[in-house]
């Protein structure tokens, strides 16, 4: 069920870290992660295109090419198998703790025999751990709250994956006579940043051949069966559940079946003091028994005194009290301000970024790769004045074109270049990159140093989390956002699915300081522009409107943003 690009993605990772951890060549491990990424954020289905096609993919040569295809005709990559099984089933087992790099865990397994989480934990108690090179007392402790971590784990899974899975089902069950309607619903439409079970929801008047051909969707199993609803397990291992009803109740189905359960009880409390029921079939006036409203969600709310809620906005934060803002959309967005190439870490050159970014419709479009002080990434002055003229240079039509650097937030706050290197951007984002368990108080210094520098723009994925595999950093985030707020310093929102930072919670916070917000991609690979709808979503979540977001304004009062600082 996951999109092929993904799963072969994925692959490709994992045989990245067994050529670590059985000794193999660093080079060609890393040449494996160039390709997942590569593979993963590939524009196209990798399902549907040939051996040539797939070399053309930017860092897949013919060997990776061939495990490709060998995957998509039988399922598996033989060379990924016989590696699985030259190593103890435990270290897999170990690799899977949030934060445990290949590494460390062969030199766990190598040196102390480790091949459980039991056997780890034990070590960890006994202090053998701080024996080893490497190792130390924070090291130990960031493996017990990686090991938490894991142990804690809900099932849930990244917006990304549920979202595939959804539109693919619905896509194949649109095609059923007798659908009259059908979308996701749940925490998925609420654009949560993690969903659990995939809700379906579709208007039949009978439902049979519906609930026939999900339950014969591929690589999945039947965990129930009925007439209005029916659960699968799909091959990745979490549900999805489609309910069927009759288009008269479609308004009321679909509010009851998006949530939140905290939104929905606040309905019902507000249903209470008018003399009315609320349930998945309808709105209902309790001494008659009339029905009032059921088919439109907006007949509903209309009926309640109240406007229609987006769904994002369901969360009982004060949506039933409030005057709703103009949320922020898509099509409100006029360019993206976090971006890279293969000049570092990207997998696509400049002009295939430029050309993806062009087709989204964009007027501006800012290419910033990493800064000199990351060194895995090579990054020289030279290098980037080279692509400056590049950029300038370059004809995208009625796109405006940025020359940028994601700097690196150092651990007292500066940033990779002096004041005179840095007047030369058109506009810059920081990020901190390292040093994650400073204190609370050195990360919060550290943060508002950076804001405080007059050429940094935005602050890029703040919390620096990792969604299930890095916790956020440690900081007062009041603090940095009275200091953004008061320095004219954006607070981006990450779109790609496993950061999704700042979160709902922050934004809100964040607003208080009059924060202002970049939504961005940070995209490595074409088809990674396409993440900004998981940012959007966020955004709405957190209330945003289009004047909340730099890059909804035009050029001109961007720059005018960016100069004012300066």
């Amino acid at each position: 069920m996951a999109r092929p690009n993904d799963a072969v993605g994925a692959l490709l990772l994992e045989y990245a870290d067994l050529l670590v951890m059985t000794g193999g060549q660093a080079f060609k491990a890393r040449a494996y992660e160039k390709a997942a990424k590569a593979v993963s954020g590939h524009h196209a289905d990798i399902s549907t295109l040939d051996l040539k096609q797939l070399e053309e993919i930017p860092n897949v040569g013919k060997s990776t090419a061939a495990k490709i295809k060998e995957f998509i005709q039988t399922g598996e990559i033989a060379d990924l198998e016989k590696m699985r099984k030259k190593l103890p089933s435990g270290l897999r087992t170990l690799m899977a703790i949030p934060g445990m790099g290949p590494q460390k865990a062969v030199t766990l397994h190598r040196e102390l025999g480790i091949s459980s989480i039991e056997e780890l934990v034990a070590a960890i108690e006994a202090g053998k751990l701080e024996e080893l090179k490497g190792f130390g007392p924070k090291t130990s402790e960031k493996i017990l709250h990686g090991i938490e971590l894991l142990r804690n784990d809900t099932g849930r899974v990244l917006i990304n994956a549920a979202m595939d899975v959804a539109e693919e089902i619905i896509a194949d069950l649109k095609k059923v006579p007798g659908t009259l309607r059908i979308t996701y619903a749940g925490s998925l439409r609420r654009m949560k940043e993690s969903i659990g079970d995939v809700d379906i929801l579709a208007a039949a008047e009978d439902s049979s051949a519906l609930m026939e051909k999900f339950a014969k969707t591929p690589l999945s199993e039947v965990i129930v069966k009925g007439p209005s609803k029916t659960s699968i397990r799909t091959a990745r291992g979490f549900q999805v559940d489609l309910r069927v009803v009759p288009e008269k109740s479609w308004g009321a189905a679909l509010m009851y079946f998006t949530g939140s359960k905290e939104h929905s009880v606040a309905l019902r409390t507000k249903c209470v003091h008018k003399g009315l029921k609320l349930s998945e079939y309808g709105l209902y006036r309790v001494e008659t028994d009339e029905l009032l409203a059921s088919d439109t969600e907006e007949a509903v709310y209309k009926q309640l005194g109240l406007p229609w809620i987006p769904p994002t906005l369901r969360e009982d934060r004060g949506e039933l009290d409030k005057p709703l803002p103009k949320l922020v959309e898509e099509k409100d967005l006029k360019g993206d301000l976090h971006t890279h190439t293969n000049l570092t870490d990207g997998v696509a050159p400049l002009e295939k970024m430029v050309e993806a970014a062009r087709k989204r419709g964009y007027s501006y479009y800012a290419v910033t790769d990493h800064a000199k002080n990351l060194p895995m990434q090579r990054m020289t002055d030279e290098k980037m004045l080279a692509q400056r003229e590049q950029v300038r240079a370059l004809d995208a039509g009625k796109m405006t074109l940025l020359h940028g650097s994601e700097l690196n937030i150092d651990p007292d706050g500066e940033v990779d270049w002096d004041h005179d290197f840095l007047s030369g951007f058109d506009i810059t984002v920081a990020s901190v990159h390292s040093h994650f368990t400073q204190s609370s108080k050195e990360m919060t210094r550290r943060l508002i140093t950076a804001i405080e520098n007059p050429y940094v723009n935005i602050i890029g994925h703040l919390t620096t989390r990792l969604i299930g595999r890095r916790q956020p950093i440690d900081a007062d985030f009041d603090a940095v956002f009275e200091a953004a707020g008061a320095t004219g310093t954006a607070i981006e929102i990450n779109s790609f699915p496993d950061r999704l930072d700042v979160n709902d919670e922050l934004i809100l916070r964040a607003k208080r300081h009059n924060v202002k917000f970049s939504i961005d991609s940070d995209a490595h690979a074409t088809g990674h522009l396409n993440v900004m709808r998981y940012g959007i979503g966020i955004a709405q979540r957190g209330w945003l409107t289009p004047d909340d977001v730099i890059n909804t304004w035009s050029l001109t009062k961007l720059r005018k943003f960016v100069a004012s600082k300066r």
